[in-house]
C-alpha cells in the first residue's frame, strides 16, 4: 500500500541499535490500528533480537501490539531471508491457551511488491494454517532453548518456496482482528522474527 511503500523508501536507515543475529534489523513502518499502544514506548528495540516466550500458558510482555488492523514492516538490513530446505522464517507472537490474535505475513524484495502467505483465519479446526500468532513461544534468553529451532522454540514458520521466492529483504505483519479492539493490547502482539536461512 502507499503508506507502507513510502515508509519503506524513507526508512531504510532506521537500524541504529539493532542487534547482530538473524533477526529484524529495523522497523521500516509501523501503522498502529485501533486499540494499539502496548510496547510502543520500547520501539523499535522491543521487536529486535530473539523471542522472549513465556510458554504455553502465559504470553510474553516483550511485545508491541499492532492494534486491530494494524501493521508493521521489518527490514533485514544487510541480511536477506533466503529460501532453504524447509521453513525459512519464524514469527513469534504471544499466544497462550485458547487466546489467539492472528496475523497475516507478507514478504518483499524491494519494499514495493509484496507476496502474502494465505492465512486461513476462519479455519480453527485445522489450526489456522498459514497464519501467525497460533503457536505458543517457548524460547527466551534465559532458558537455553534455541530460538532458531522451531520444533523446540515454538512460533509460526513460513517457507519462501510456497510463494515462489528465492529471497526477501522486508517482512510485513498485519493484524487480522476486527472486533474487541480494547486499548492498549488489541491485535497481534509481535515479539520477534527469526531468519532460518540467510
Amino acid at each position: 500500500d502507499a503508506v507502507t511503500d513510502a515508509a519503506v523508501d524513507g526508512g531504510a536507515a532506521a537500524d541504529v541499535g539493532a542487534p547482530d543475529g538473524p533477526y529484524a534489523q529495523s522497523v521500516v513502518a509501523y501503522n498502529p490500528g485501533t486499540g494499539a499502544g502496548f510496547g510502543q514506548e520500547k520501539m523499535p528495540h522491543v521487536v529486535f533480537g530473539g523471542p522472549q516466550g513465556r510458554g504455553a500458558s502465559a504470553g510474553s510482555l516483550d511485545v508491541v501490539s499492532l492494534g486491530c488492523g494494524g501493521s508493521i514492516v521489518l527490514g533485514l538490513g544487510a541480511r536477506s531471508l533466503k529460501d532453504g530446505p524447509g521453513p525459512d522464517l519464524v514469527v513469534y507472537e504471544n499466544p497462550f491457551s485458547t487466546w489467539l490474535e492472528l496475523g497475516e505475513v507478507a514478504v518483499s524484495e524491494d519494499g514495493q511488491t509484496w507476496l502474502t502467505w494465505p492465512c486461513a483465519k476462519d479455519d480453527k479446526a485445522n489450526g489456522y494454517p498459514g497464519c501467525a500468532g497460533v503457536t505458543p513461544v517457548l524460547a527466551n534468553a534465559d532458558n537455553g532453548i534455541d530460538p532458531l529451532d522451531p520444533s523446540q522454540a515454538g512460533g509460526d514458520t513460513f517457507d519462501l518456496a510456497t510463494l515462489g521466492l528465492k529471497r526477501a529483504n522486508f517482512v510485513r505483519i498485519t493484524d487480522l482482528k476486527t472486533q474487541d479492539c480494547v486499548a492498549p493490547t488489541a491485535g497481534f502482539d509481535l515479539d520477534a522474527i527469526a531468519l532460518l536461512h540467510e
